[in-house]
């Protein structure tokens, strides 16, 4: 067997670059997809593995646990794909548009759009299947409000990734925290001590935007427009909402997400068969075409065109490559030299909270899934955890808030794709408007360096004592 060695900095800088520039040319220059650009970036850390002396058997058995490791986010993208065409072809969605264009006030739409969107997060623990139900419904009720569309993306993504971080039944906290080798409820509860601050303070930003542009911009007569439009082409009735209240229930009972979202997505099969008057073969095809309408207003059919599990073959494909990337980051040591290059740097708590932070986020960048990076970075940073005693919550923690509140503002990785593709708008256009994501990240780094809401283990506080 040949000797195998890390790589070195050079080696990775050089590499690491070829990879930006192959995905940047390729989105930017070009117009390519990104599914290639991440393809042929496999081939270039192959390269660079057998150059470290790694046999191809192995590079290969890298990419196939990376995805390994990942594929029940496939799972899951799968049946969202297939509930959110359903539930656009069974009224449940536009059921949701129309009423929050009836009770919703302009002024305090962005704020109901930060509550709507975490509470059904927090009950469903899925930021996906928030985003592409509840957070379709916001988008039109915003642009039927007058209200900028990256702005309504903001809140409605500052509360699907609240939900998804604090609900227990999300598998990016269960990930969290079980690659940090902690409780998920002690997990949980290390989270609210930062996430209530921050969610005061993204409610409060979301609530000034809402009073300064809720108001001038309103048109109502293009309000009642695009409610007549909805009640032309859907049936609007308070039970459009029962297979999202069922569903939601299922959820919140912990029953098993993939089967509960599927059994979403045959009742608004059974719903737009019953009520929108649709054959039910072709209501069943929407599960996997998505829906299609021609509504004769531009952006309700951009909003209502969509979902099906074939919409949703782009980003499958992006998460396979950003996952079989991440595989062969990891096999190759690539972020734990990068962190190693530091290590004399990471002496506090606060150099420690920051360095897992940037580590998750380079991991989204060049893992291009979250998944990878609450992986990845618990693997990577535990030892300097321990070697201080800092509690595996606080590593949690930092994590989650690196891995899980930053995929979305990455336009080629796993969340960035899904969350542009659902809301319709740029991954560049929202992203200032991530608010949630980023007063957490500063109270995170705040936390680290005061020492506030740090938490030791039993043998620091031993030594500490013996100390004074």
């Amino acid at each position: 067997m040949k000797h195998v060695r890390l790589p070195t900095m050079f080696e990775i800088i050089f590499t690491l670059g070829l990879f930006l520039a192959i995905v940047f040319s390729f989105t930017v220059k070009f117009d390519l997809p990104i599914q290639l650009a991440l393809f042929i970036s496999w081939f270039i850390f192959i390269v660079l593995g057998l150059r470290l002396g790694y046999e191809y058997k192995q590079l290969q058995g890298a990419i196939t646990k990376g995805i390994s490791n990942g594929l029940e986010a496939v799972l899951i993208l799968i049946v969202v794909g297939a509930l959110i065409g359903t539930w656009i072809a069974g009224g449940i969605v536009p059921t949701i548009i129309f009423y929050g264009l009836e009770f919703i006030h302009p002024s305090i739409f962005l704020l109901a759009t930060l509550i709507i969107c975490s509470l059904t997060s927090l009950a469903t623990g899925t930021s996906w299947g928030t985003v592409g139900t509840a957070g379709i419904a916001m988008m039109a009720i915003g642009e039927g409000m007058g209200i900028p569309l990256p702005l309504v993306a903001g809140a409605v993504l500052s509360g699907a990734y609240f939900g998804d971080k604090l609900s227990p039944l999300s598998d990016s906290t269960v990930l969290a925290a079980s690659m940090s080798k902690v409780d998920v409820i002690a997990h949980v509860r290390a989270m609210l001590v930062l996430d209530i601050p921050a969610y005061i303070i993204t409610a409060t930003l979301f609530t000034i935007s809402g009073f300064i542009y809720g108001g001038k911009n309103t048109d109502l007569e293009k309000v009642e427009f695009l409610k007549n439009a909805l009640l032309q082409n859907f049936d609007i009735h308070i039970w459009m909402l029962i297979p999202a209240i069922v569903v939601i229930v299922m959820l919140a009972l912990k029953q098993p997400s993939m089967p509960t979202i599927a059994a979403g997505a045959l009742l608004g099969t059974i719903w737009a068969s019953v009520f929108q008057g649709m054959d039910f073969s072709k209501a069943l095809g929407t599960a996997y075409s998505g829906f299609s309408i021609d509504t004769g207003i531009k952006f309700m059919d951009s909003l209502l065109n969509r979902g099906g599990i074939e919409g949703m073959l782009g980003s499958i494909v992006v998460i396979i490559f950003g996952l079989g990337f991440g595989g062969l980051l990891e096999h190759l040591g690539v972020l734990k030299v990068i962190v190693s290059k530091f290590q004399n740097q990471l002496t506090s708590s606060g150099n420690i909270t920051l360095s897992t932070i940037i580590v998750a986020f380079l991991a989204n960048v060049f893992g291009c899934a979250m998944y990878v990076s609450l992986i990845l970075t618990p693997k990577i940073m535990e030892e300097n955890y321990d070697k201080f005693y800092i509690d595996r919550r606080v590593l949690a923690r930092n994590s989650e808030v690196g891995g899980t509140l930053t995929s979305g503002m990455i336009p080629w990785s796993d969340n960035g794709i899904f969350m542009a593709g659902i809301l319709g708008i740029s991954t560049f256009s929202y992203l200032p408007f991530m608010w949630l994501s980023f007063v957490s990240i500063a109270l995170a780094i705040i936390y680290g360096y005061t020492g506030k809401f740090i938490w030791y283990t039993k043998k620091s506080t031993i030594l500490q004592q013996k100390a004074n």
